[in-house]
């Protein structure tokens, strides 16, 4: 008998793992058996103390807010339940608010996963998982009912099963150059809303550009550049807006602020190909602010840094900091990897490298002034997101299969194993039927946890307090 070709035998294994771990028990939604207020707190350990209290002011206006900030909750539940064994590099907080609009570096309009603070080796179902459960709850929140936000899910569960079968059967070089580009948005969607929605999205990006930004969040003075503060959401981590208390480690920075951006820039400059160092060094350091951003990051250290170019024109790049993956502290697999990198910085723009179709030309890593591993990237260049409360629910349905799609790229480009997770899944929809279960059961857990965390912000437990509350605290 002659043996299989080798694309047969990888399918062949995927369909192998349904023995050990049956599509069926992917309704499981784990160990729910915990304290998420706890769990909170230890994601928010290290934070910026006086900015906690607005990340969980951000994170309790719903249920879906409240999904959005608690990652660590959803992983430590996901270590728990059964996987197929087919583990590769994942974002680890896929749900459909980190998917987006953005540039290549030949700038061209692309719709990628946009953020990867979590990225690690892991399951590839705790991804898709994450992503169908985003839109079982945005659904129920944004007021579609139970019976569509079923149908979203199953959409994007979907549409993650039938691009995977297309892509199991590319070559490595093409899977490396797949791109899902606005256009082929435009074609793949059956609706004229949805069509509408892609034009006003390709417009809405190329207005979004560092020349237009500039005027908005910065002001000439005589001999440069000073972004304006805007408390509690961009301050000068020395000025008088900060919100740094006297005890923290940043306070004990004397030196100037290029003395101490040097090594970091030094750092930086190494981690990226030798062309693009070349091309940022033609810029100056104009200033440096803390700025708070999204729902989960809140209270990390989040900078930007103005730049600009000898005929004036700008660039604005964000610092973030980048801790420990929840996917790490909760994957035991992550454990006993030898090839994991050891510096946080690096493991996200490795991860965000290997995943997305065409990654910022200045993405890079470095190191703080203080030990803090840290990554770099433009800011807003051209990066749209989808406005979901404007979405009825044709238009999330084209949105849930988009982004099951944006997922099966990033994982047959991350991963090589588009054969062996294609064989998984099957040509049925079983496993799609199973996630919109998973989906329900999680969504329903998740207003549990989400209730609790409402009465600890209630009873004091947890401090809450929203951008407008803060921002009242500076106001003349």
């Amino acid at each position: 008998m002659s043996a299989l070709p080798i694309s047969d035998e990888r399918r062949a294994r995927g369909r192998a793992a349904r023995q050990k771990v049956p599509r069926g028990t992917h309704d499981s939604i784990g160990n729910v058996h915990r304290d998420p207020i706890e769990l909170l707190k230890r994601s928010s350990a290290g934070r910026v103390d006086a900015l906690v209290p607005l990340r969980y002011g951000r994170m309790l206006p719903s249920p879906f807010t409240f999904y959005r900030g608690s990652a660590i909750l959803q992983a430590h539940d996901l270590a728990g339940t059964p996987d197929s064994g087919i583990h590769l590099q994942i974002c680890g907080d896929c749900h459909l608010s980190n998917f987006g609009g953005f540039a290549t570096p030949e700038r061209a309009l692309i719709f990628d996963l946009n953020d990867f603070d979590e990225t690690a080796p892991g399951p590839w179902e705790w991804d898709l998982k994450r992503l169908v459960a985003s839109f079982t709850i945005a659904g129920r929140h944004l007021g579609h009912g139970d019976v569509a936000a079923d149908e979203f899910a199953f959409r994007a569960a979907e549409s993650y099963r039938t691009r995977m079968r297309e892509y199991a059967e590319m070559g490595v070089l093409d899977l490396w150059y797949e791109r899902i580009t606005f256009d082929r948005m435009h074609d793949a969607v059956q609706t004229d809303d949805a069509r509408r929605r892609i034009k006003r999205g390709m417009e809405r990006a190329a207005r979004r550009t560092h020349e237009t930004i500039l005027p908005k969040l910065a002001e000439q003075t005589e001999n440069e550049w000073r972004i304006r503060d805007a408390p509690p959401t961009i301050f000068h981590i020395l000025g008088k807006n900060s919100l740094f208390k006297p005890t923290d480690d940043v306070m004990t920075l004397t030196a100037h602020r290029d003395e101490i951006l040097a090594p970091v820039m030094k750092e930086y400059f190494a981690s990226m190909t030798s062309e693009r160092a070349a091309l940022l060094a033609q810029f100056s350091i104009q200033d440096l602010v803390f700025k708070v951003v999204g729902v989960g990051s809140v209270g990390t250290r989040c900078m930007v840094i103005l730049l600009i170019d000898p005929r004036g024109k700008p660039l604005f790049l964000q610092v973030k900091e980048a801790s420990k993956s929840v996917v790490a502290m909760f994957f035991k697999g992550s454990k006993h990897d030898p090839k994991a990198p050891s510096h946080e910085g690096r493991r996200v723009v490795h991860g965000q490298r290997l995943m997305q179709a065409a990654s910022d030309p200045f993405l890079g890593w470095s190191t703080g002034p203080l030990g803090r591993s840290l990554y770099m990237r433009q800011l807003r260049d051209m990066k749209i997101s989808a406005e979901l409360e404007t979405f009825d629910a044709d238009a999330f349905r084209e949105y849930a299969a988009i982004c099951g799609w944006g997922l099966a790229r990033a994982h047959a480009k991350s991963g090589g194993c588009a054969l062996e997770i294609a064989g998984y899944l099957g040509t049925g929809q079983r496993m799609a039927d199973t996630l919109v279960r998973y989906g329900r059961a999680y969504a329903d857990q998740v207003e549990k946890d989400y209730e609790v965390f409402r009465a600890a912000c209630r009873d004091g437990r947890l401090e809450a307090r929203s951008d407008a509350d803060m921002a009242a605290d500076f106001a003349p």
